[in-house]
């Protein structure tokens, strides 16, 4: 017991010291307990602000995640898949205009688009103002339909993909740089397949384009065998125009872990692939 009171014996100043302690504990304990935050004053947010605030979120949401919100001049002779799916147009919209210029045929005015395509008013309304065509179509009341049978009448076509760059000097808009650069380009391709494949080559613009193709036209395409999409090799793929290794390793990867390739559009999902060169590509691969 002796031992006992020795350890539990405190002077006065140390027993002061414990009181001390107790009294924070408690205070402590106090403000744990009660709540000192002051109330929330603030107003509600009236019914009809939060209305509001919900229809201009719904219509945001209802805003096509492929338009932009710039839309920048262009040719709509021109329109790629990838760009088609930009302006919000559907697949068989697309469909319609790229089968249309695979004829030889030319849209010469927002009217021709809409009756070729199918595009509702309201889309026109948004895309329309933006077309933009040569300036051999401006001012003239009837532009015609199929430019490569107008022209033939009065100038005989020669084959692009035999034309020098001397030749291609001869078109409005092209100079030495753009005409030994086509030709450069139409060597690495192994040669025009289409009049679309114009269109890669850098520096040219919609309007130069459209003037090569008053005087040029594709007579003789190279002798090139479509390859099968869910059979070709990531080797053989990659030598193709458009593919280098890194992305037929990709599309061969997505083959194999889907089971195939159903439709072009779905390589789109394929991370870094070319959107927009879709419909060259389909120039050299095909479903089956």
């Amino acid at each position: 017991m002796k031992f006992l009171k020795s350890h539990f014996a405190l002077s006065r100043s140390q027993q002061n010291g414990v009181f001390v302690l107790v009294g924070l504990i408690i205070i402590f304990q106090v403000i744990l307990f009660f709540d000192f935050y002051p109330e929330d004053t603030s107003e509600p947010v009236p019914e009809a602000q939060i209305e509001a605030y919900a229809k201009q979120l719904d219509s945001l949401n209802s805003i096509s995640p492929g338009k932009k919100d710039t839309l920048y001049p262009f040719n709509p002779n021109f329109i790629t898949d990838f760009k088609g799916y930009e302006l919000g147009m559907s697949v068989e919209e697309i469909d319609r205009i790229l089968a249309y210029r695979e004829k030889g045929k030319w849209i010469n005015s927002t009217e021709e688009f809409q009756k070729v395509t199918g595009v509702s008013d309201s889309l026109m309304k948004v895309v329309g103002p933006s077309f933009r065509f040569p300036e051999w179509v401006r001012g003239r009341p009837a532009a015609p339909t199929n430019f490569s049978k107008s022209t033939s009448e009065t100038v005989a076509l020669a084959d692009l993909n035999s034309a020098t760059a001397e030749d291609l000097k001869t078109v409005n808009g092209i100079g030495d740089v753009l005409s030994k650069r086509i030709v450069k380009y139409r060597q690495s391709i192994g040669g025009f397949r289409s009049h679309i494949q114009l269109n890669d080559v850098y520096g040219l613009s919609p309007e130069v384009v459209g003037n090569i193709l008053q005087r040029f036209e594709i007579q003789t395409a190279p002798d090139i065998k479509l390859k099968n999409i869910n059979t070709i090799g990531v080797d053989e793929m990659s030598d193709l125009p458009y593919f280098n290794y890194d992305l037929a390793q990709k599309v061969i990867t997505y083959r194999r872990l889907n089971e195939g390739i159903t439709s072009f559009e779905e390589l789109i999902k394929i991370e870094g692939f070319p959107s927009d060169k879709i419909d060259r590509i389909k120039l050299y691969l095909a479903l089956q």
